[in-house]
């Protein structure tokens, strides 16, 4: 190993498949490193749970990861960022990421006025961190939170230009619309899939800021500033882990990314 470099994998975890979209820019923006996903199949959705449950859920992940023995952790969740990441980091010594943070700090750049839009989980709204985090970096900004639950299991049906879905997202956007907004933070890894008909409910005024985007960078940065980059000529394997039946995974994902996902393993939280 190259001194100021490091062939672990990268690990990354999500409450189900939603994180396959930062996994994916992840891999788009660092080609050479390796990463294990694990998604908590067995427990999805986080979005309805308690924060007590979305912590526990967040160190069982956290140690799976560890089994292999990752360099880096991204949390690829919006509920486990918002409920789970500081306690995260207070209890483990490897670096871990989250999504909201890189989201919010995008959105007040592109934002013109500072009207921000948020859409999310009940929970990821509930929990208030991407209104605090944003007004913690602009705090002259006005943010506009609205819970959206019925995207995810329209983007699992794979629903993605249907007209309900178009329905379903000019009821949930009219009242973000109505504030004025000229930014909108895809608050769950599922609604990047969303984006044309979000784009075309919201207007092409609107900028949509992608977590997953964002996120990578910030994976990108960290890496680079700490030498933990792969250096290995190997092509880098990637590994799916999945804590219920792998195959509805696989499905899903082609959905997601695609393409198929030829290693997916059930494993097991201990």
């Amino acid at each position: 190993m190259h001194k100021g470099s490091d062939d672990r994998p990268i690990g990354v975890f999500d409450s189900g498949i939603g994180g396959l979209t930062v996994a994916q820019e992840i891999t788009r923006l660092l080609p050479n490193e390796q990463l294990v996903y694990f998604g908590d199949t067995a427990r999805v959705p986080y979005g309805t749970k308690s924060k007590e449950s979305v912590i526990r859920f967040s160190k069982d992940n956290v140690n799976v990861l560890l089994k292999h023995n990752v360099k880096i952790i991204v949390v690829a969740c919006n509920t486990s960022t918002s409920w789970a990441l500081n306690v995260l980091r207070k209890e483990y010594k490897i670096p871990i990421i989250g999504v909201i943070e890189p989201g919010s700090r995008r959105a007040v750049e592109m934002s013109r006025k500072q009207r921000i839009g948020v859409i999310a989980t009940p929970s990821t709204i509930n929990s208030g961190k991407y209104t605090q985090t944003i007004l913690k970096i602009s705090p002259s900004a006005v943010v506009v939170a609205k819970p959206c639950p019925l995207f995810v299991p329209l983007v699992e049906e794979g629903w993605l230009d249907h007209k309900v879905t178009e329905h379903v997202a000019a009821e949930y956007l009219s009242s973000i619309k109505d504030q004025d907004v000229d930014t909108l933070i895809l608050g769950c890894t599922h609604y990047p899939l969303l984006k044309p008909v979000l784009q075309k409910v919201m207007g092409k005024h609107v900028t949509l800021v992608d977590s997953a985007t964002e996120t990578a960078r910030e994976v990108k940065k960290l890496l680079e500033a700490q030498g933990l980059l792969r250096v290995s000529k190997h092509p880098p394997r990637h590994e799916f882990l999945v804590s219920d039946e792998p195959e509805h995974f696989r499905i899903v994902a082609k959905r997601f990314l695609g393409h198929d996902l030829p290693h997916v393993r059930r494993v097991d939280h201990v």
